[in-house]
């Protein structure tokens, strides 16, 4: 990418977003940053800025289309376009299935399945118009795996996977590029939005992020690449590549270790 790229970012005030803007912003970029907490954004804005780049802050709650318009449309004002679209607000959930409730279900899907469909739905229209573009959708290896304990995850995740792919074919004869990011357990914030009704996986969760041995810059510094380079799919951990191929190559073996999982969680309860 060269120093003029546009790209804006949801989510971006802390975690994954805040990483992905400042690797583009130590390119030269123009970010756009798009996130609900504004304080938090006023910060980053800061921190884009003193790593060489250019900031643009809108308030942007992903379960507003018109606040996703309205993001779009800034960038389109101020700048005359967008070359990278990164969907990335999202929150986490999890409990056994038989715990979450239809709340639990809404509240997850309209912000990590529909925040990203709002996002695609905002974007292409411009990125058609341009003839280029690419479209980056955070998903998740929930969105390729699917462990117990996180149904409502899982679901969305995979939502966003499939839109992905079908993205990529629709939008490909256009010139727009679509690249799908699936990373594992990684060293975050996530852990403020988790909604859970069970303890014991919360704190479930909070090892796992811990005991991460790779971070959100590192995950930032990997997308960077891989849409640099036209991938499709961006798969940051080495156990999540070959987790990955262990389904798609044995999956009796990929069902039994998803039962090892289960499992473990009944003993819990």
């Amino acid at each position: 990418m060269t120093t003029t790229t546009r790209i804006a970012v949801t989510g971006a005030a802390s975690g994954l977003g805040r990483e992905i803007a400042l690797r583009w912003a130590r390119a030269g970029a123009r970010v756009a940053l798009a996130d609900i907490n504004a304080e938090r954004l006023a910060t980053v804005a800061q921190e884009v800025v003193a790593a060489g780049g250019q900031a643009l802050v809108q308030k942007c709650d992903v379960r507003l289309a018109a606040d996703v318009d309205a993001l779009v449309d800034a960038c389109s004002r101020e700048w005359g376009g967008l070359d990278i679209f990164v969907n990335n607000a999202g929150v986490a959930g999890g409990g056994t299935f038989e715990k979450l409730t239809d709340e639990d279900w809404q509240w997850l899907l309209d912000i990590n399945l529909m925040g990203v469909v709002r996002g695609a739905r905002a974007v292409v229209p411009l990125f058609k118009r341009q003839q280029s573009g690419v479209l980056v959708n955070i998903a998740s290896m929930a969105g390729l795996l699917a462990p117990p304990g996180m149904s409502s995850y899982n679901v969305a995740k995979t939502g966003v996977v499939s839109l992905s792919e079908t993205l990529h074919g629709e939008l490909a004869p256009f010139g727009i590029q679509v690249t799908c990011v699936c990373p594992s357990f990684f060293r975050t914030n996530l852990m403020e939005s988790l909604r859970t009704p069970d303890a014991a996986m919360r704190k479930s969760f909070d090892r796992l992020l811990d005991s991460s041995d790779i971070s959100a810059a590192d995950i930032a510094d990997r997308i960077h690449r891989d849409v640099q380079a036209g991938r499709f799919l961006c798969l940051p951990h080495a156990k999540g590549r070959s987790a990955w191929w262990t389904k798609r190559l044995w999956y009796s073996r990929y069902l039994a270790e998803m039962v090892k999982i289960g499992q473990s969680l009944a003993r819990r309860r």
